[in-house]
Order: C-alpha cells, then sequence, then structure tokens
C-alpha cells in the first residue's frame, strides 16, 4: 500500500468516530471510565481529557480508539451535559489578591478558583461551601462561597455533605429565588371562573404534625341520593411552575424533595411549597382534584378530573384523626368515621385484587435543638394514615387510567407512569425454597399466584418468630418501582395503570402528570418525544434521594448509639454475608456488623447462601436471617456511618465451651502421663 493511500485511509477512520453519551466514574487513582447504556464495557477516559467534567457527571463523549486486548474503547469528553454536583464542602485559602477552594472529596478534582468579593466573611482556612458558576475549558473552575460553615456543628456539616454528595444542591440560585418573589399572592376572579368552585364544601387535610407544605386535601358531602361526593384535591404547583422556566428547570434537575432527620431539602422554594401552593386552613387555594360519586358500600358510581379551588376547613394531624376513629368524637366526626369506612373497604378490595400486603414500620428520630439524637420512634401505619394512603391511590390510579385511553394519531400519549415489575426469578426461587423450610408453599405458575402466595405467608407469619426475616427477605424479592412511559402496570399495587398526581410539591414527576392531564381536558395535547428521558432522570434523582436518606438515617444511629458503648442489647439478625452478619437492635432498629473476625474463637464459619446464614464448620453453630441474638456495641465511627457489634455469647453456651475445653485438658493430660 502506498503512503498516500494509508494517509486517505487513515483520514477516513477519523471521521469514523462517533459519540456516546454515559456518567463518568473517576477512579481515586484519577483515571475515569464512562459508563454506557448497551455497551458491554466502560469507555476509558485520561484526566487531560476530562474537558471539566467531574465524578458523577453526565457527559457526552467522542469514542477515538481503543485496545484491542481489553476490547475497551477510549475517548474524550465533548460537553457536560448534567452536573451531579455543583455545590462542594472544603476548605478555603485565602491569599492578598485571591483565594482558592480546596474540595473535601475522595475524587480527584482541580481546585476552584473564589474572587475575593465572592469570599464573603470566610477567614483563611475556614471550612465552607463553594459553588462553582463557570468553568471553561483548560481553566481553573471559578465559584463563590455561599456559606461559611460552623465548625462545631459537625451533624448539620454531615447533614450537607450527605445532600452535596448525592447531586443535590442545598441553595436556589437567585434567579429562581427572585422569579419565585414576583408571584403574586392573590388569585384573580378570571381563574376562579375557569375552575369548579368547591370552597362551600367541607374541607380539610391530613398530614405529619411536623408538615409545613400540604399539598392533598379531601373534600366530602352526602348527595341527594344517598351517595358520597370525595373529591381528592391537589395543589395546583403546574398553575405556578411555568415549564422552561429558571424555577422549572431548578425543579426539574432537583425532581425530588429529599427528606433527612433533621431537616428537609424542597424541591421547590419555600414561598411556593410552604405558602402558595400549601393547602393551608381557613385559605382559598388552587387546586386539581379527582371528584368520586361512591355508595356506602365503597363502589365508585361515577368521577370528575379537573381543576378546582377549595378552601381548607380544618388541618389536621395523623394523630387527631387517629384518636376520633378510635374514640369515635371529636370535630367532623361523621364525616371522618365515614371516609375512614370507605377507605377500609377500597383497602380490601385491593388486596382481593392482587395487591400484596407487606406491613412497613417507618423509623424517626427525636432530636434536640442541636440536631443530635435523644431518641427514637417506631411509626406504624395506622388507619389514619390509611385513610389519606387509599384515597391518594384511588385518584394516582384513575388518572392514569383515564390518560392511558386517550390516542393521538392511534398512538398512546407518552405519559409518566409509575410502574413495578414482577418479582425477578433469580431472587424469587431461593426466597421460595427458604419459605418453604417454615411450611409456607408458593404457586409460582403465574403472577398473579406469587401474589396470592406472599399476602397467605402474611397472614399466617403475624406474630411468629419467623415473621421478620419473611417479611424482609420477600421486599428483597421485589423489583423496584420506577417512572416508564411503558405502561407495564404495578404489581405490587395489583393496578394496571398507576402514576403520581397527589404530591406535585415534593416530586416532578406529579408536576408532569398535570400538566398532560391539563391539556388532555383541553384537548390540546403535543405527544413529549422526550418524556421516557425525563422518566428515567426522576428514578435516577428518586434513587439518590433514598441514597440521601439512608445515609443520613445511618449517620444518626452512629451518632445516637455512640452514648452505648460497652452496652449490650437484644437483636434481630437482619443480613449474613461471608464477612459477618449484621444485627438490628430491637429496642433502637439501629443496625451494625458482626465480623466474622470477632468469632474466629468461637468456629471456624462459612456462608451457607440457600440458607441466609453462618454455619460453623466445627460446633454446627448457625447464625441465621431473623434469629434473635445479644450484642454489645464496641464501636461507632462517625465518619465511616459504621456500627460494629460483638456477639455475646449465652451462658449455657459459655457453660458448655468451659466443659469442652475442661475435658479437652483432662485427656492431653492422661496422654502426656501416658
Amino acid at each position: 500500500m502506498s503512503r498516500k493511500h494509508s494517509k486517505r485511509k487513515k483520514k477516513k477512520d477519523t471521521s469514523a468516530q462517533h459519540t456516546v453519551k454515559g456518567v463518568l466514574d473517576i477512579t481515586r487513582s484519577g483515571i475515569g471510565y464512562v459508563m454506557v447504556d448497551g455497551l458491554k464495557n466502560d469507555i476509558l477516559v485520561r484526566p487531560p481529557d476530562f474537558n471539566t467534567a467531574l465524578h458523577g457527571d453526565t457527559v457526552r463523549i467522542r469514542v477515538t480508539g481503543g485496545n484491542r486486548q481489553s476490547g475497551r474503547a477510549q475517548g474524550k469528553v465533548t460537553e457536560v451535559l448534567q452536573r451531579k454536583q455543583t455545590e462542594f464542602l472544603g476548605r478555603i485559602e485565602i491569599g492578598n489578591s485571591f483565594a482558592f477552594f480546596v474540595a473535601d472529596i475522595d475524587k480527584p478534582m482541580p481546585d476552584i478558583y473564589v474572587p475575593l468579593d465572592k469570599i464573603k466573611e470566610a477567614k483563611n482556612n475556614d471550612r465552607v461551601i463553594v459553588r462553582i458558576t463557570e468553568w471553561e475549558p483548560r481553566k481553573k473552575p471559578v465559584g463563590e462561597v455561599v456559606q461559611v460553615m460552623d465548625a462545631g456543628n459537625e451533624g448539620d456539616l454531615a447533614m450537607k455533605e450527605i445532600a452535596m454528595e448525592n447531586g443535590f444542591s442545598l441553595y436556589f440560585p437567585e434567579e429562581v429565588e427572585e422569579e419565585t418573589a414576583r408571584m403574586p399572592d392573590s388569585i384573580t376572579q378570571t381563574e376562579i371562573s375557569k375552575r369548579k368552585d368547591c370552597r362551600e364544601v367541607l374541607t380539610f387535610t391530613i398530614d405529619p404534625v411536623d408538615a409545613k407544605d400540604f399539598d392533598d386535601a379531601l373534600s366530602f358531602r352526602v348527595l341527594k341520593n344517598g351517595n358520597y361526593e370525595i373529591g381528592v384535591h391537589i395543589a395546583d404547583v403546574s398553575h405556578y411552575v411555568e415549564p422552561d422556566t429558571a424555577l422549572d428547570k431548578e425543579a426539574y434537575s432537583r425532581a425530588t424533595s429529599v427528606y433527612l432527620p433533621d431537616r428537609v431539602l424542597p424541591m421547590l422554594p419555600e414561598r411556593i411549597s410552604n405558602e402558595l401552593c400549601s393547602l393551608r386552613p381557613q385559605e382559598d387555594k388552587l387546586t386539581f382534584a379527582a371528584i368520586f360519586q361512591m355508595t356506602s358500600k365503597g363502589e365508585i358510581k361515577q368521577h370528575w378530573i379537573g381543576k378546582t379551588i377549595i378552601h381548607s376547613n380544618q388541618r389536621f394531624t395523623y394523630e387527631d384523626v387517629q384518636e376520633i376513629i378510635e374514640k369515635g368524637e371529636g370535630m367532623y366526626r361523621d364525616e371522618v368515621l365515614i371516609l375512614n369506612s370507605l377507605a377500609q373497604k377500597l383497602r380490601k378490595q385491593r388486596f382481593r385484587k392482587g395487591a400484596i400486603n407487606f406491613s412497613s414500620q417507618e423509623v424517626r428520630f427525636k432530636l434536640d435543638e442541636t440536631g443530635k439524637p435523644i431518641g427514637i420512634v417506631i411509626k406504624e401505619s395506622k388507619e389514619a394514615h390509611q385513610l389519606i394512603e387509599e384515597f391518594m391511590l384511588l385518584a394516582n390510579r384513575i388518572v392514569a387510567e383515564s390518560v392511558s385511553k386517550v390516542k393521538v394519531n392511534k398512538k398512546d400519549i407518552p405519559f409518566p407512569y409509575r410502574v413495578h415489575d414482577t418479582p425477578d426469578e433469580m431472587k424469587l426461587l431461593p426466597f421460595v425454597e427458604f419459605a418453604k423450610k417454615y411450611g409456607h408453599h408458593f404457586d409460582t405458575s403465574t403472577p398473579e399466584g406469587i401474589a396470592s402466595s406472599f399476602n397467605q405467608m402474611l397472614q399466617d407469619v403475624q406474630g411468629r418468630p419467623e415473621q421478620h426475616v419473611l417479611e424482609q427477605l420477600g421486599i428483597r424479592t421485589m423489583a423496584k418501582a420506577i417512572y416508564t412511559s411503558e405502561n407495564i402496570g404495578h404489581y405490587g399495587l395489583g393496578f394496571k395503570s398507576y402514576c403520581h398526581f397527589t404530591s406535585p410539591i415534593r416530586r416532578y414527576p406529579d408536576i408532569m402528570v398535570h400538566r398532560i392531564l391539563e391539556d388532555v381536558l383541553k384537548g390540546t395535547v403535543q405527544p413529549d418525544k422526550k418524556m421516557e428521558q425525563k422518566c428515567k432522570h426522576s428514578s435516577e434523582r428518586e434513587r439518590a434521594a433514598m441514597e440521601a436518606e439512608r445515609a443520613a438515617n445511618k449517620y444518626k444511629q452512629v451518632e445516637y448509639m455512640q452514648n452505648f458503648l460497652g452496652e449490650e442489647f437484644e437483636g434481630v439478625i437482619s443480613g449474613v454475608a461471608a464477612f459477618g452478619f449484621w444485627v438490628e437492635t430491637i429496642e433502637h432498629k439501629c443496625e451494625g456488623l458482626v465480623s466474622i473476625n470477632s468469632l474466629l474463637e468461637y468456629d471456624d464459619f462459612r456462608l451457607i447462601e440457600g440458607d441466609y446464614s453462618l454455619v460453623g464448620m466445627r460446633s454446627g453453630r448457625k447464625f441465621r436471617m431473623g434469629d434473635k441474638v445479644r450484642i454489645k456495641v464496641v464501636a461507632a465511627n462517625l465518619s465511616k456511618r459504621q456500627l460494629d457489634y460483638e456477639w455475646v455469647i449465652a451462658a449455657s453456651v459459655q457453660e458448655d465451651r468451659k466443659e469442652t475445653r475442661a475435658s479437652t485438658s483432662k485427656t492431653k493430660t492422661k496422654k502426656k502421663k501416658k
């Protein structure tokens, strides 16, 4: 081949380079890998080719070559599509004419240049939060100090760091705050005339005692035909959050509110979430509603969906309503009792039709004025919670069913369904075999059979020793619920169509649902070609919020259990692995690890995966998930958010070990004499 022809060939290969999209994962050594959906191997990106991208950013990369031996392609970042994190916690170093910020993260990133007029009250070596404001390729990123931290409040620092690590901004951009501040407080007569006026109908909210963002209300009245009219009224957030505004873009970026033990990081600024849209009592509020006509048996005769204006008569807490249900007395007693009766009928209908009845316990920390945990409260789902839950589920289902029937050009409308797939067979079959050991048999021939078997098992294990382990393992066999435009139904709830319509103050998919629903009612639907992308983003942010909440709860658990170092507690084995087993204390619901190394003096333990247990090779001693054990708290590491426990050997086992040792010692003595 001539040299001239070889050059032409090389040029042709270069033009064939292509770009792909993925998430950049930077290792501690500084090398980057981009994970791309559909590709078997990650694409390697070297630090000079990051092009301002940081760990966790969604990027577009150009594939530039590859390693034939490893089969891994190499590439360069051409564009940062979405930053995972723009705010960082770290230390500021202030000079005579400039300042630099060094982030406290374990992933390599450049220092951030901070102009002296952007350092606020920060002093040299202070811990601060800095936001990146601009970053040109081949230059240092530029930022501004958004908060100087109180070095004495480690708990506050930890909560903020957890939020930022998971990509949640602690502050709203100025343009968002300004846009929100300009929104009018008053509701015009023109807007009222476009809505069903429900202000004369009895309406109330039921929320947690510390709630400020009331995004749902129930209205109730008895009709002339003896049926009940029940309205599920939801804050009309989409009236205030208009598409493509700075506020809308910020809400989409966050996609969800984050609930940490001592604070809420809201999706929307407080002026919207706690004032304009919050369905506060004795105030006119704009809402989107699903209104049902029901019989006393819980049969739905008809429904109406549209925009309303309401005037809440009462703000109830769950505790208020539970007291009315239990004592049969209190404000709006008759209405509350009828609503509760209908909710329980809806609940029974749901389980008869295939919904799975997993019970849930919610752990909440009692905090002092500095945010330190001083106690733990276990909240259980009572009838007051179920009352709200059933009517919200009903509204979500009816809205999804209504939209699913609408066609544009004979095609389904792209819509953010909330779906839940059938159990994964690889996870289900080992669980079925394990449940069989306790006498529970599963019909795995159909999804309906599996759901029915689960419900039978959950009913049979109530109050029995194996209840906790079977419930926990059963939940782990389930798929994760996600948002998608592909309507495959919600297996866990037993619904063919389902969406999130009832919490637009704290979830962006609900805002999308409201907008599409309004277009459907007006007959002006323009199918959104980016719907699946938006659903995927919402699911990813939901998972990030859950990770943040889990990490924050773990931090508070460790902070709380620091008070009990050296003390012993009863616990339940909540998980097993080759390196040890986890125990959740019964009293505090705080989980820690009993390391396999701490068990070596007793036996050589091996993991038996199918039995969810660790078994001693000599003694046959078994630590199985769900077993009760006694543990001692030996370490509480806040920086790692980790609790270490030790197994406290039972007195009877201790005696057996002494006898075994004594017997072994006598045998050795006899052998020596011989």
